[in-house]
């Protein structure tokens, strides 16, 4: 199992359907210290939305990944480095976990499949938009958390594992037990980094932090501290 994420710290999520802060642009945003930029959202995302942000970025030599939040929304370009399509294990509704897939094979002229990678969700917080959108069942203990890893790497030969508490801190016990049970995937985690501290605390259990909210709420600076926060949690 290789990809490039396996030598990423740091992932930037920028949402298009949020603005960015005050007068900071992408180039700013490309200007971080991330290592990747994923572009997607859970609600309001439009082809031409997507494509602003793409299009804003392509430029400044960071990766460019989307995640399309359905089939309607993929943006073919080669400013884009692939695509992260998220199946999410504990989803309620088996549309997230298969059937949504379904569908991405029937897009107009075909997936780019050499670009194409999926992502295996595991959604622990209960008041997110993804939870409710997927009907997730986020009440797992740690060793239910290190089951689904252990099942989507193996029998699934899923490369990324997403903990996604998305909005809120998560558990530092349920992240570590993830990484623990995998062997060659890359452990994601996604939520509540909002400074060196937290950056630092999640970087000493997963392998790759993703931020998002952050950007939008406090801007570039903010994330700068996470990216610092992460490499050097990874460093000691």
């Amino acid at each position: 199992m290789t990809g490039p994420w396996e030598s990423w710290d740091h992932i930037l999520k920028v949402d298009p359907d949020k603005d960015l802060v005050g007068d900071e642009t992408f180039a700013d945003v490309c200007q971080t210290g991330t290592d990747a930029i994923e572009i997607g959202g859970t609600t309001g995302m439009t082809k031409h939305n997507m494509s602003a942000v793409i299009d804003a970025c392509a430029e400044y030599g960071v990766p460019l990944y989307q995640e399309p939040s359905n089939p309607g929304v993929v943006i073919d370009s080669d400013a884009l480095d692939g695509y992260l399509i998220p199946t999410v294990f504990n989803a309620g509704d088996v549309f997230w976990v298969t059937g949504a897939h379904k569908e991405w094979v029937r897009i107009a002229d075909g997936l780019d499949w050499k670009r194409t990678h999926t992502e295996a969700y595991i959604v622990l917080n209960p008041e997110s938009a993804v939870a409710e959108y997927t009907n997730a069942d986020c009440d797992q203990s740690a060793e239910d958390v290190a089951s689904y890893a252990r099942v989507a790497e193996r029998m699934f030969g899923q490369e990324i594992v997403y903990i996604e508490y998305s909005g809120t801190f998560g558990d530092t016990e349920k992240v570590a037990a993830a990484r623990d049970a995998l062997d060659d995937a890359t452990l994601f985690y996604g939520g509540g980094i909002h400074d060196y501290d937290s950056a630092y605390e999640m970087g000493k259990n997963a392998d790759t932090i993703v931020v998002g909210d952050l950007l939008h709420d406090e801007g570039c600076d903010a994330v700068r501290e996470t990216v610092e926060g992460v490499k050097d949690a990874h460093a000691d």
